[in-house]
């Protein structure tokens, strides 16, 4: 089918002329009080048009009358499942929140105005262009009485009856542009506020903050239980010794324990069944995950300055998982070598400090990559800084975060 005649197919085009008609519902009902519908004249059509304005206006000031309109521009105006039309999920742009302050209602107001104005001239032009096509049928055969439109009908002739089509083609393309005229008009005038364009940037950024939160949280878990099961079932099967196997296995049961523990409270939380989520770990719980990594052979050596329990609840969470990440990628990158953790505590910050001896250039696997990057997210949402890299022939994830 030609590109020209797809809207002729599409339902939203009929919806939006049916809009049009519909904004024209107060004009005729004023108009069958004054002038009248019997006989209008040109001029009696103006009259019909001017008088509701006022009304219409005062209409307007009604806060809901903005959410009125805006379901209905959304219904009628734009692509929905009636439209069968691609994109038809697209956000029309439409607000449907009622009027929040004298600029809306303006805007409002304009919006009733120019529907009342528009559908009146579409009631006009439907009356006018159907009756033409009902004139023409009508003089193809016999002369008759005054159709009583406004445009010129040619002599009594069979001829008029191949004339007839036109009017209608002339309504069904004054529908087309005219849908699209007031869909555009919608967007500018019912079309969100500055301040509610703001309020869903940020609840738009608050999910989306809130979905990266939910993914670090299931990367550092599910990445650090997977990554000492690995490393604890190349060790053991390396070893062939039963001692070390039984070992390897409690460490691997108990890691994954964790885990299904967090993968649980963040599946609660994506679920929002309103149960209280469980406790996510924090700082004072880092002894269980330095021995989860010496379970897995790391030979890692510990010092401690400064309360840990004392550390603000957001600070320790997230500094759990700063190095709950950096155990995690030495075990991923570099195997079960020395590592060396410094956690220092004081009034003013918190500093995490993680060494490890750099594998030898066969054994290096890859650095950089998620893990580390997500380091440094958390820390600069906190206020701190993070720096990861080689460092004196070591590897170094060193962590600063400001308690104040």
């Amino acid at each position: 089918m030609p590109r020209f005649l797809r809207p002729l197919i599409r339902a939203v085009t009929y919806t939006r002329w049916l809009h049009l008609l519909m904004g024209a519902a107060i004009s005729l009902i004023i108009a069958f009080i004054y002038p009248g519908l019997s006989d209008p004249s040109f001029a009696d059509w103006v009259l019909i048009a001017v008088q509701p304005i006022p009304l219409v206006a005062a209409a307007a000031l009604l806060p809901s009358m903005r959410r009125a309109e805006g379901l209905q521009a959304r219904l009628m105006l734009f692509p929905g499942q009636h439209a069968r039309v691609p994109g038809d999920d697209e956000d029309p742009g439409v607000s449907v929140a009622p009027s929040a302050s004298w600029r809306d209602r303006g805007r409002t107001a304009v919006w009733l105005v120019l529907r009342l104005e528009a559908g009146a001239a579409a009631t006009f032009c439907t009356v006018q262009l159907l009756g033409t096509m009902l004139a023409l049928l009508g003089s193809a055969s016999e002369p008759g009485e005054d159709p009583g439109v406004l445009l010129p009908v040619p002599a009594p002739n069979w001829t008029n009856a191949l004339l007839a089509p036109l009017p209608v083609l002339l309504l069904l393309a004054l529908a087309v542009v005219a849908g699209r005229l007031m869909a555009s008009a919608a967007r500018r005038l019912l079309g969100p506020s500055p301040k509610e364009r703001l309020a869903a940037l940020e609840e738009r950024t608050e999910q989306l903050l809130e979905r990266n939160r939910i993914a670090h949280e299931l990367h550092d878990s599910i990445g650090h239980a997977l990554t000492v099961a690995v490393v604890q079932a190349g060790a053991a099967r390396a070893a062939a010794d039963p001692e070390f196997t039984d070992r390897a296995l409690g460490a691997i049961e108990e890691t994954g324990r964790a885990a299904l523990e967090d993968l649980e409270r963040v599946l609660r939380v994506l679920r929002e069944d309103g149960r209280p989520a469980s406790r996510r770990p924090t700082l004072a719980d880092a002894g269980q995950l330095l021995d989860s990594a010496r379970a897995s052979g790391a030979e890692v050596a510990t010092e401690v300055t400064g309360p840990l329990d004392q550390l603000p609840g957001p600070v320790s969470r997230e500094a759990y998982r700063m190095l709950q990440e950096a155990l995690t990628n030495v075990l991923r990158h570099s195997g079960p070598v020395p590592v060396q953790v410094r956690l220092t505590v004081d009034d003013a910050a918190l500093e995490i400090d993680v060494r490890n001896a750099l594998p030898r250039a066969g054994d290096v696997t890859g650095r950089g990559g998620s893990g580390l990057r997500g380091i440094r997210e958390r820390a600069t949402l906190l206020g701190g800084r993070a720096v990861t890299g080689p460092r004196g022939g070591e590897w170094q994830v060193h962590v600063e975060l400001p308690l104040g």
